[in-house]
């Protein structure tokens, strides 16, 4: 990109990892830490950890705070009115009482049954790491499937969150409601007596519940409920109540340990672990007794334990009635929390319930909208017209096929609803169609559920709607997606669409992934390529090749660089002053993408830079000032990009999504942050007019083929590289993939969809 001599010099249009113009360097991934009120932003970039985890057992008994991390206080009282997280958070309460009442009236899967070390500071320190951002832990695979349902299953009640008032703001600025302020004090007072410092009060009092301050005197281990504390700090905890009754071999320990390491595999993507993982992760954690540990937290209903068949993809499961005959077949023992165990489950009854519940009143509408068709998309109108549930393909041009589904269904008078996973999603599929979203039926996945988007419930809480298309499917982890089959009428159908070549979902499961691989229903794979430069680029790092591509109009810029100052510099030149120049495209629509938050080149560093450039000011409100870009993160698992308007006595007042959002005083650091240069994980599901993709030398580590495409593919008109990672990029591209994630959903589905012969 020949912009100005001084960035000429070293860069030029062509292919990243091009041993004569290239070598990226980006701060390593350091963390898709467990997440507390700032999804990717903290370090939960999901996608760059299931890449380049470590084993669940070492991972998770070295998990260090970071230094510039810190925490804020939760608030004790709550605000006035609902706002759409608080309502998507009570949706997905009664959905879990909705699954758990369900797994009571049948045949559930086999269910087996001082002071801190170092300082009060440091355990301070390590909650306020998970809510800046750490690497959790990675694991591994899943049980005994439920039997199948009858095709005219009765319908079910389905939750019905309530609506969020006339006046609510899309994005919420307070996402829970908060403990009882003489919960709070009561658990504020044992947290002092055991030496931990009392501003984790309200975490502990929200984790725990009424009666937090018995609970932790009678099992001072359930300290490690919350998030970001680590065993050396809970056995510390634990030593200064306990005294010398407090030892390594006490079943209390054994049992919160066995919680607190599956909550760390389901940070990393895992909704169950291999129960030899597990009894190893708790050896390496002092554990005298793994196996014993384990059995405990199974008997106190802690844990689930499921025996899935080691099976060729397509064999039946294991049913009870044959367990007898099949007592040598090979299975593989799992652990899980039942959350996420029930939440497979439903998804996997639900799915099967769309797939053999197609009602044939509505094919007249259906031949309707067939018709309104032809050529590329008429494929997936069909498809979609003769099954209850379809699976299509495909990279950002092919989003005009679901959009040409949509415009059919709602033409021939079908109830037919769009939701994609950011609101830029929204809007880009809503401009296909040339209107607006609410006028397209389109919305987000989180407005659909909180009831802030969408159709109507009916009586039995089930969405008002014969066709649900869902778009970046990949983005769907299991407890949102079980929610939306769940809410889903019986006869209605349901598309999930996506680029399975995309970083995977920032909450636990692989939804998409596993049922693409389970093949039971119909999958449309998309012929419609992404366009031009960029398209080519992408594509072909899709498919594990890093071509050179032509860039006559500089679409594609690579920009070497030696060392960690040297890339930030950069970075701050080509976004405030080289793209702007050279491109026609302006700072504010340019996004700065990294492998990680911290480092000499994580999103803090290049943020910090960023705004000194871009809108310095002093800070004065948690560092922010008016104009500041920022990233909000209302609820685990969402980041939703924002600008800054100003600051009062009432919080920090933000603009998200066009929508005005208010954040608490003491929600600030815990849910905002900078927000010019984001980790892969936050970017994906949204696309700017440019992007610069930093990768500094020592990023090597954190790269793979669904990072580079998911950070590639955020540039609509242009991309730079600034890249110092030498010969580890093309590497990345061609031989590290996704990293396994361990689900039972495919094991499930197998036993009540049948495979298509």
């Amino acid at each position: 990109m020949s912009t100005e001599p001084e960035t000429t010099e070293e860069a030029g249009p062509g292919t990243p990892g091009d041993p004569g113009t290239a070598g990226p360097e980006a701060a390593p991934e350091e963390s898709r830490a467990q997440d507390t009120g700032e999804p990717e932003e903290s370090g939960q970039d999901t996608g760059e950890t299931q890449e380049s985890g470590q084993d669940i057992g070492e991972t998770a008994g070295s998990g260090g705070a970071e230094g510039d991390a810190d925490l804020t206080e939760g608030k004790e009282g709550g605000p006035a009115e609902r706002s759409e997280a608080a309502a998507e958070l009570a949706a997905q309460r009664i959905e879990r009482e909705r699954i758990e009442r369900r797994k009571a009236e049948r045949d559930a899967p086999i269910a087996s049954g001082a002071k801190l070390s170092g300082t009060a500071a440091d355990l301070l320190a390590a909650v306020r790491a998970v809510e800046s951002g750490r690497k959790p832990v990675a694991a591994v695979p899943a049980a005994p499937a439920p039997a199948p349902r009858d095709p005219a299953a009765e319908p079910v009640r389905r939750p019905q969150p309530a609506p969020a008032p006339a006046h609510a703001v899309p994005v919420a600025s307070v996402v829970s409601d908060a403990p009882a302020p003489q919960v709070v004090e009561a658990a504020r007072r044992v947290l002092t007596e055991g030496g931990a410092p009392d501003s984790l009060a309200v975490q502990v009092a929200a984790a725990l519940g009424e009666g937090a301050d018995t609970a932790l005197r009678e099992d001072p281990w359930q300290l490690l409920r919350v998030a970001g504390v680590r065993p050396e700090q809970a056995d510390g905890f634990a030593r200064a109540l306990l005294g010398a009754a407090c030892g390594p071999d006490d079943e209390r320990r054994g049992r919160a340990l066995t919680v607190w390491l599956l909550e760390q595999a389901a940070t990393a993507g895992h909704t169950a672990l291999d129960l030899s993982t597990l009894i190893t992760a708790l050896g390496r954690q002092g554990v005298p007794g793994p196996d014993e540990a384990v059995q405990e937290a199974l008997a106190e209903g802690e844990a689930l334990m499921f025996q899935d068949p080691l099976d060729e993809p397509g064999a039946p499961a294991v049913r009870e009635e044959d367990a007898e005959e099949e007592a040598e077949r090979p299975v593989r023992a799992l652990v899980a929390l039942e959350r996420y165990a029930m939440a497979e489950e439903s998804l996997a009854d639900g799915l099967a319930r769309l797939v053999n519940s197609l009602p044939k009143e509505a094919e007249q509408a259906w031949e309707g909208a067939v018709a309104g068709v032809s050529r590329g998309p008429a494929e997936l109108v069909r498809a979609v017209a003769g099954h209850g549930l379809v699976l299509h393909t495909g990279g950002e041009a092919a989003r005009a096929e679901p959009a040409a589904l949509l415009d059919a269904a709602r033409a021939a008078g079908l109830r037919a609803f769009a939701a994609c996973h950011t609101a830029d999603g929204r809007d880009r599929l809503a401009a296909l169609s040339g209107g607006g979203p609410a006028e397209h039926g389109v919305g987000t996945v989180d407005g659909l559920l909180s009831g802030a988007e969408g159709p109507g419930r009916d009586a039995d809480g089930a969405l008002e709607l014969d066709l649900l298309i869902v778009l970046d499917a990949p983005q769907l982890d299991v407890e949102h997606a079980a929610m939306l089959v769940e809410s889903l009428p019986d006869g209605a159908r349901l598309l999930l669409s996506g680029d399975p070549g995309v970083l995977w979902s920032a909450g636990p499961g692989r939804v998409f992934a596993d049922l693409l691989g389970a093949r039971n229903c119909p999958q449309i794979a998309s012929r419609v390529p992404d366009p031009g430069p960029l398209g080519e680029l992408v594509s072909g790092v899709g498919v594990g090749e890093l071509n050179q591509v032509d860039a006559p109009g500089k679409e594609i810029v690579i920009v070497p660089v030696r060392d960690a100052g040297e890339a930030v510099h950069r970075t701050v030149q080509l976004v405030a002053d080289s793209v702007p120049r050279a491109i026609g495209v302006p700072a504010e629509q340019t996004v700065v993408i990294t492998p990680g938050h911290g480092g000499a080149v994580g999103t803090r560093a290049l943020n910090s830079a960023l705004k000194e450039r871009l809108n310095p000011g002093p800070g004065r409100f948690g560092g922010f000032d008016p104009g500041d870009r920022i990233v909000h993160s209302p609820a685990p698992g969402r980041a939703v990009p924002g600008v800054v308007v100003k600051a009062d006595t009432e919080g920090l007042h933000l603009t998200c999504a066009g929508a005005p959002v208010v954040v608490p005083r003491e929600r600030v650091e815990a849910c905002v942050r900078h927000g010019w240069a984001l980790t892969a994980h936050q970017a994906v599901g949204a696309r700017w007019p440019a992007a610069v993709v930093v990768l500094p030398g020592d990023a090597a580590q954190a790269l793979s083929r669904p990072w580079v495409y998911t950070a590639f593919g955020r540039a609509e008109r242009h991309l730079s590289v600034v890249h110092g990672v030498e010969q580890a990029l093309p590497k990345a591209v061609a031989e590290i993939t996704a990293k396994p994630r361990t689900t039972r959903l495919q094991t499930l589905l197998r036993s009540q969809v049948p495979t298509p012969d």
